[in-house]
C-alpha cells in the first residue's frame, strides 16, 4: 500500500490479512490483488485514501432471510441454528435487522448496532452512511435498525446469517428499503419467505415487487431461492396443491416462471396431518427441499471463494474497460462543451470590436463620433491596448465559467449513467480531477492513467485469473491425476 495510506486502513487490511492466513488462505493473494487495484483507484481518484476495495467485500459467505412478517422466517433460522435465538409469533416480532455470527460463549449476546457500523470485517461498515443518504440524521438512530447476535452454533461458524424485518409497510420504510438493498448486494444466498397461509398477491405484494421483479434484472439471479413456508396449514384445503400453484402463478405475474421453489414447515410447530398419505407426502417434499436447500449453504464457503476472487477479476476489468474509457469520453465532452462556448465568445468580442472599430472612424461611412472617439484618434496604440485588455478579460472569464459550467453538466450526466450503476458517483468524483486549472485543457487521458497503471491493471487480472485457478486445482481434478496414482499404487 501507499506510504500515505491511513494507519486505521492499513490496521484493518493486516487483521484481515491475518483473519484470511488461518481460515481460507487460498484467498490471500486475492486480498493483495485489492489492496493493489486500491492503487489504482488512489490514483484515478475512484478511492479516498482511507478506503479500500477490500472492505467492500464481505469475506464470510453471507445469508440473508428476507420475507413478510410471520412467513416463519424466525422459525426456520432457530431450526437452522439448533438455538432459539430469533423469537417467533404471529406478528412483528423484531423490526430490525439482525446480523448473527459465530460467538465462543454459551449464551448469546446482543451487541448494538455500533459492533457493526465500526468494523470493517461486517457487511453493514459504515451503513450509517448509506442511511443518512436515504434520511438526513438517521444514522445516527443507528440502533433502530440493526443489531448483532452471537451464537454458538456451529452451523453458523465461519459465516454470517441476516434475519430482516417484514416488508409490511412501517415508520422506517425507506430506509428500511435501502438496508435490504445493500445486503441483497453483499449476500451470497438470499432466501427469500412467504407464508402459505397467505399466498394471495395481495398479502405479498411488497416482497413480490422487491424481491422478485427486481431481483430477475440481476446478473446474480442464482443466489435467490423462494421458500413457501408453513405449508402444512395447506393440509387443511380440500386441494391443497392449489395453495402452491396459486403462490407460483403470483411470481409467475412478476416474471419469475423458472427456476427452484420450495415447501416447507417447521415439524415441532406443525398443523396435525390426519391423513397418513397425504402427511407422508407432505413430510417427504419438505424434507427433499429442505435437504437442498441446506446443501446450498454448505457450499457457501465454496461459493463465496470464487465470488470474492470474481469480484477482484470484474472490478479490475470495469476500470479498464468502462470506467477509464468513461472518463475519457467525459473528457472529450467536456472540451467540446467548453470550445463551443469559447467559439460563441470570440464570435461575440469580434462583433463588438467590429462596432467599436466603426465608432472610432475605422470604416469608411462613419455617421457619428461619440466624445471618446477623439481620445481613440489621438492616442490609438493606448486605445486599442485596454481594448485588447478588456477583450481578452472577457474572454478568460467566460473560458473559466463554461470550464465549471461545462464539467458540472457532464459530471450530472455520469451520475445518471445507468451502465456504471453503483460506480457512478466515483466516476463522476475521478472526472472532477480531470478539469482542475492546473490540468492541461487539450489532454484527454484521465488523471492517474499512465503506462504503469495499465500495467498494473493487466497484472492483477492475470493474478485473479491464477486465484481462480488454484481454487480449481483444490476443488477440481479433471484429469484424475491424484485417482490414477494412487489406483497404480494399489
Amino acid at each position: 500500500m501507499p506510504e500515505t495510506t491511513p494507519f486505521a486502513l492499513k490496521e484493518h487490511l493486516d487483521r484481515l490479512t491475518a483473519h484470511l492466513e488461518r481460515e481460507n488462505p487460498d484467498l490471500l493473494d486475492v486480498v493483495r490483488g485489492f489492496r493493489s487495484l486500491d492503487i489504482v483507484a488512489y490514483r484515478l481518484g475512484l478511492l479516498d485514501r482511507d478506503e479500500s476495495f477490500a472492505m467492500q467485500v464481505t469475506w464470510w459467505p453471507l445469508i440473508s432471510v428476507l420475507g413478510t412478517f410471520s412467513s416463519g422466517k424466525s422459525t426456520f433460522i432457530n431450526r437452522f441454528l439448533g438455538r432459539k435465538i430469533q423469537a417467533t409469533g404471529n406478528q412483528a416480532v423484531d423490526d430490525k435487522f439482525t446480523v448473527i455470527c459465530y460467538g465462543r460463549e454459551g449464551a448469546p449476546r446482543v451487541l448494538p448496532a455500533l459492533a457493526l457500523d465500526s468494523d470493517p470485517r461486517f457487511p453493514f461498515y459504515n451503513i450509517s452512511r448509506e442511511i443518512d443518504e436515504v434520511a438526513p440524521g438517521a444514522g445516527a438512530r443507528l440502533d433502530s435498525y440493526l443489531q448483532l447476535k452471537t451464537c454458538d452454533s456451529e452451523a453458523i461458524r465461519g459465516r454470517i446469517l441476516i434475519d430482516s424485518p417484514g416488508f409490511d409497510a412501517d415508520a422506517q420504510r425507506t430506509e428500511t428499503l435501502r438496508i435490504t438493498d445493500y445486503i441483497i448486494d453483499l449476500s451470497d444466498l438470499v432466501l427469500v419467505f412467504f407464508d402459505a397461509r397467505h399466498p394471495e398477491p395481495g398479502a405479498m405484494r411488497d416482497t413480490l415487487e422487491y424481491l422478485v421483479a427486481g431481483p430477475l434484472k440481476r446478473p446474480d439471479f442464482n443466489k435467490f431461492l423462494y421458500i413457501l413456508n408453513q405449508i402444512d396449514n395447506a393440509a387443511r384445503e380440500d386441494n391443497p396443491e392449489e395453495v402452491f400453484a396459486a403462490w407460483q402463478r403470483a411470481l409467475a405475474q412478476k416474471g419469475l416462471t423458472a427456476g427452484r421453489f420450495y415447501r416447507i414447515y417447521d415439524p415441532e410447530a406443525a398443523m396435525p396431518i390426519e391423513d397418513e398419505r397425504m402427511r407422508e407426502r407432505f413430510e417427504r417434499k419438505r424434507d427433499e427441499d429442505m435437504r437442498e436447500i441446506l446443501g446450498r449453504i454448505e457450499r457457501l464457503n465454496v461459493d463465496r471463494a470464487y465470488r470474492v476472487a470474481g469480484m477482484l477479476e470484474q472490478t479490475a476489468a470495469k476500470i479498464r474497460d468502462q470506467i477509464v474509457p468513461r472518463i475519457r469520453e467525459a473528457n472529450r465532452e467536456w472540451k467540446r462543451r467548453v470550445l463551443r462556448t469559447d467559439l460563441i465568445a470570440l464570435v461575440v468580442v469580434a462583433l463588438a470590436l467590429l462596432g467599436l472599430s466603426t465608432l472610432v472612424g475605422w470604416w469608411d461611412g462613419l455617421r457619428f463620433s461619440p466624445p471618446w472617439t477623439t481620445f481613440a484618434a489621438e492616442n490609438p496604440a493606448i486605445f486599442w491596448t485596454i481594448v485588447a485588455v478588456v477583450a481578452a478579460a472577457i474572454v478568460l472569464l467566460v473560458h473559466r465559467w463554461s470550464r465549471r459550467f461545462s464539467a458540472r453538466a457532464v459530471a450530472r450526466r455520469i451520475e445518471r449513467d445507468a451502465e456504471l450503476g453503483e460506480h457512478a458517483p466515483r466516476v463522476a468524483k475521478a472526472f472532477w480531477r480531470n478539469v482542475k486549472a492546473w490540468r492541461p485543457f487539450f489532454i484527454e487521458r484521465p488523471v492517474g492513467w499512465t503506462a504503469g497503471t495499465r500495467k498494473r491493471i493487466e497484472r492483477i487480472l492475470t493474478d485473479a485469473d491464477a486465484a481462480i485457478q488454484k481454487l480449481n486445482d483444490r476443488y477440481t481434478n479433471p484429469s484424475g491425476t491424484a485417482d490414477l496414482v494412487k489406483h497404480e499404487a494399489a
